[in-house]
């Protein structure tokens, strides 16, 4: 794995080569591998390792990027011949800043585990071995994923600074198959030692016997409990509007929006990339620390975050007096981008009186529980109106019981209707999903959730 020092000393090199006014880094290494099964058998086991630059070079305001992975002194005058030849034929950028200067870094929890990092095949294979024990004894057929990384990335440039920034992870996915019904469950923590396997497949186990025969019900509004998965895919799909950028190019559904009300009181949402169940760097894609922003405050959309030149350009605009505080939050990802920036780091606040998944469907008259969704669409954009499919352990609630599984239900449902309609919250928990990036998200009771369409599995 590429240390800190070794990425110091290629940068070094890369200056040597560079005639511009300005270079920047970016190093990304990772080594990982995972343990892949199906039908109760290991079927697959890879490994790769790899280390990655990017070089960006500026001239009088024009910038381009190249990349290369092949760290010899050829390569690496080939990478900056090429980002110099890129940058010198686009067009000068107004809204280009000088690369930023070293500034103190944000100090994060611990997400680099020795353990997790050294875990052998034959380890993920004892892990796969206790899920294929679960799926066996219950009489079900299991497939997934596990595994485990290690990642270091950093940034280098001309004015000094130098950000570095190693982590671990490691993963485990279960899907369990009944012969016609399923049961899923994911979780993915910097600490292997943090997921417990044999609860995981129990759950999915649990889920995919009691989810069997299932009966078909009516489509229409339902009370919905939403276990922290199906929570995570859905809200993902919002967090790329709270960049400046998205307000500048009228693409957010915030636009002329920002510190109005717009989900429950109950709703609290921050980016935190210091806090505990978090993950990924502390800096951004120029090497500015990510700042700890309020997003959402008692439903009321409180900050935008910013990459450096976005804060400027929103300075000028016609939004100025309508987006609260404007400043850079380190939120930008790698220069040049169309992108902007975005709060990668999402974390819901606990609720004043948390509730189990049981209490909520306890205090259910009628409603759904469900596990998790899938193929989510955007259908609209302003109002935030997705479109998706149940899977994987869907029950119905009748008098406060789970009474039976339920065939998969289509839905369309708006953002902003579904968190302004929270009538309880669990415990915010680390959560995985397919849809979207990890998050700090809590279970979620939902009223009047809009099912259209019943689906025949």
């Amino acid at each position: 794995m590429l240390s800190q020092d070794q990425a110091a000393d290629v940068f070094r090199k890369i200056q040597k080569h560079s005639s511009t006014d300005e270079v920047e880094v970016i190093f990304f290494a990772t080594r990982n591998a995972l343990t892949r099964f199906a039908n109760n058998v290991i079927h697959q086991n890879v490994a790769e390792d790899n280390v990655a630059i990017s070089v960006r070079t500026v001239f009088n305001g024009r910038t381009a990027r190249a990349t290369t992975n092949k760290l010899d002194d050829d390569s690496l005058r080939r990478v900056v011949q090429a980002s110099e030849s890129l940058a010198k034929v686009q067009q000068a950028d107004p809204d280009l800043l000088a690369m930023p200067l070293s500034s103190p870094p944000r100090v994060i929890p611990k997400r680099y585990f020795q353990e997790t990092a050294g875990m052998t095949p034959e380890q993920r294979a004892a892990i796969v071995q206790q899920i294929v024990s679960v799926a066996e004894r219950s009489k079900l057929t299991t497939a997934g994923v596990v595994a485990n990384s290690e990642t270091a990335e950093g940034i280098f440039n001309s004015r000094g600074l130098s950000r570095w920034h190693s982590q671990t992870s490691s993963e485990i996915s279960i899907t369990m198959l009944a012969e016609d019904s399923s049961g899923w469950q994911k979780a993915n923590s910097p600490n292997a030692e943090n997921l417990d396997a044999k609860a995981l497949a129990q759950t999915a186990a649990r889920k995919a016997t009691e989810s069997a025969k299932p009966k078909e019900i009516p489509a229409g509004k339902y009370t919905v409990i939403l276990e922290p998965a199906a929570v995570l895919d859905m809200v993902g799909f919002m967090f790329y509007d709270f960049g400046g950028l998205a307000i500048l190019d009228q693409r957010s559904f915030l636009t002329n929006r920002v510190s109005t009300k717009l989900f429950g009181e109950n709703i609290n949402i921050a980016d935190d990339v210091t806090h505990p169940l978090q993950s990924g760097s502390p800096f951004d894609g120029e090497g500015t620390p990510r700042q700890t922003i309020p997003l959402v405050e008692n439903g009321t959309v409180k900050h935008l975050v910013y990459a450096r030149s976005t804060a400027g350009r929103m300075k000028q605009s016609e939004h100025k007096d309508k987006v609260g505080v404007i400043e850079p939050t380190g939120h930008g990802f790698p220069l040049p981008n169309e992108i902007g920036e975005a709060p990668m780091n999402i974390v819901f606040a606990a609720p004043q009186h948390p509730q189990t998944i049981d209490q909520m469907v306890a205090s259910t008259e009628r409603g759904i529980l469900v596990t998790r969704l899938w193929y989510i669409r955007e259908v609209d954009p302003y109002e935030k109106i997705l479109t998706g499919m149940t899977r994987d352990g869907t029950f119905f609630i009748e008098n406060g019981k789970i009474r039976h599984g339920v065939r998969n239900f289509r839905f369309n449902e708006s953002l902003i209707h579904m968190l302004s309609n929270v009538a309880a919250m669990g415990t915010p928990v680390r959560a995985s999903g397919e849809e979207s990036f990890d998050m700090v998200v809590p279970a979620m009771k939902v009223k009047h959730f809009n099912f259209t369409e019943v689906t025949k599995f």
